[in-house]
């Protein structure tokens, strides 16, 4: 496990230029309650209580097409076995929020039942893999170990003749609004740029979680609206860096498409394996977050 980035308060800042660039995409957004805005911000309501959120974001890579495409109960196994235990900065947490892309939909309905207690929300995404074994078609879910309510499922700006979708929910206990969202690689930057915009438009501000793999590198230009309005969990200061999540077919790490973007106000640790994860073509990323 690579060395995490000090668990230190980040710098807090406003985002409404970011909002502004975002609404000018044109996006077509189901809006979230509030309209996309500050997640539980509300200026007359009680300061939030603080809150740790320990989160894994993973592209589990679950169609036919993937390492463990021929074999999903033994993604799944994987994927429960990292949800009750996984490392962030050299020591062993239990996530209570959990963000998968590429999952199959009989996966989620697995976890509904290896993990009664929890939350789970999915959304198939438009022209998704089909997966082995009757286990539906691979789309995005979120988990989360307390009630996740008011999710909406949400269009991005996309080419004609292809959607892209984002999945959000609301935690109240948490204050917090989760998202979770998989960008199409080979599509131009100039519609990725748009996709990023809605995104933090449909995010807001606040306290939030924003993950997913974006299929692209932090130092992209496409990626800009996210890193102004919020902080990515392994990014150091100001340079948009991280350890590399995606791999190749033997294992090798080749370069960072995978993220975790949270309020500017929050501190945070974050971790990503250093050895080949053989189940996916992706390495986890795995976060705490602590909101004052």
């Amino acid at each position: 496990m690579r060395s995490p980035r000090a668990l230190i308060p980040l710098l807090s800042v406003c985002a409404a230029a970011a909002v502004v660039t975002a609404a000018a995409t044109g996006a077509s957004i189901e809006g979230l309650p509030g309209g996309g805005g500050p997640a539980h911000a509300d200026g007359a309501a009680p300061r939030p209580e603080a809150v740790t959120i320990n989160t894994l974001s993973w592209n589990v890579c679950g169609g036919t097409g993937c390492p463990s495409g021929a074999a999903p109960a033994k993604l799944t196994k994987e994927i429960v076995q990292r949800m009750r235990a996984t490392e962030v900065g050299g020591r062993t947490v239990r996530p209570n929020a959990v963000l998968l892309q590429e999952v199959c939909d009989g996966q989620v309905r697995s976890f509904k039942t290896s993990l009664p207690k929890w939350s789970w929300v999915f959304a198939p995404s438009p022209g998704g893999e089909a997966c082995a074994a009757g286990q539906g078609r691979s789309g995005v879910a979120i988990g989360t170990d307390v009630p996740l309510t008011a999710h909406r499922q949400a269009k991005l700006p996309a080419p004609a003749g292809r959607t892209r979708m984002a999945l959000c929910g609301e935690v109240q206990s948490w204050s917090t609004r989760v998202c979770v969202t998989q960008l199409s690689a080979g599509e131009s930057g100039q519609w990725r740029r748009k996709e990023a915009g809605a995104l933090t438009t449909l995010a807001g501000t606040g306290r939030i979680l924003l993950g997913g793999e974006l299929a692209d590198v932090p130092e992209s230009p496409a990626l800009d609206p996210l890193y102004a309005a919020y902080a990515e969990c392994d990014q150091s200061g100001s340079s948009r860096t991280g350890a590399k999540t995606r791999q190749d077919w033997r294992g090798t790490a080749l370069d960072k498409t995978d993220y975790l973007f949270i309020g500017k106000s929050a501190a945070v640790s974050c971790s990503v394996p250093a050895d080949q994860v053989k189940v996916s073509d992706h390495r986890p990323l795995s976060a705490v977050v602590r909101y004052q």
